[in-house]
């Protein structure tokens, strides 16, 4: 099965949106993030969509402050109603940000996550997320990804190869990426590839960490 990270309409009763495949998949990545993120400071969330996620995950994090963002005005809203319903301190208000950007409105976060965009986003914005999280981010910070990958040595499910195909058939710019066309590009911004691992319904979670103490 593979996860779309479409939109539900939102409650009756207020603007927050669901996501079935956030429920399903918030407790492995949750189960990963523990190994992966620092013990505290600020994690910013790229691309946050409804926001169940950052809800959730501020809730099994309570020393990390979360910082999610969207560039979708419908999604920010449904962001800040699931920040206001959980009651959560460590949740702060939304920003809108364009990973694909030259500036984003954050000057630094300890780890900066990102979950199922890659696929459902122009090229553009991949780069982006690598340009902008390599500003950001101290050395050694985490750049964390989820989501359905292709790659080289790990056999392509059925299944996501007919994902991918019905992604470029709704728009050219999207589609599966492969890891070492990402892992590529992040270098050249000083982000090594440091862990991967597999994850239910054939997608992949990847760790990258900065090198060097040079912004760029």
């Amino acid at each position: 099965m593979n996860e779309r990270r479409f939109y539900e309409g939102p409650p009756a009763e207020d603007a927050r949106r669901s996501a079935p495949a956030a429920l399903r998949n918030r407790e492995p990545i949750a189960e990963v993030l523990a190994d992966w993120l620092p013990e505290g400071g600020t994690v910013l969330e790229v691309a946050s969509g409804t926001g169940e996620h950052a809800a959730w995950f501020a809730e099994q994090f309570p020393k990390l402050d979360w910082q999610p963002s969207d560039m979708h005005p419908d999604a920010l809203a449904s962001i800040e109603a699931w920040r206001a319903a959980s009651g959560a301190s460590n949740i702060k208000p939304p920003i809108a940000l364009d990973a694909s950007a030259g500036a984003w409105p954050i000057e630094r976060a300890d780890a900066v996550l990102n979950i199922n965009m890659a696929h459902i986003s122009p090229w553009a914005a991949s780069l982006g997320l690598i340009v902008g999280a390599a500003r950001i981010l101290p050395e050694g910070g985490p750049l964390i990804l989820y989501g359905p990958w292709l790659k080289d040595d790990l056999e392509t499910a059925p299944s996501n190869l007919a994902f991918d195909a019905d992604l470029k058939a709704r728009d050219p710019k999207w589609g599966l990426r492969r890891v070492e066309d990402f892992e590529a590009a992040a270098a050249s911004h000083r982000f090594q590839l440091v862990e991967w691992r597999r994850m239910p319904a054939n997608n992949l979670m990847l760790l990258f960490r900065l090198t060097g103490s040079q912004r760029t």
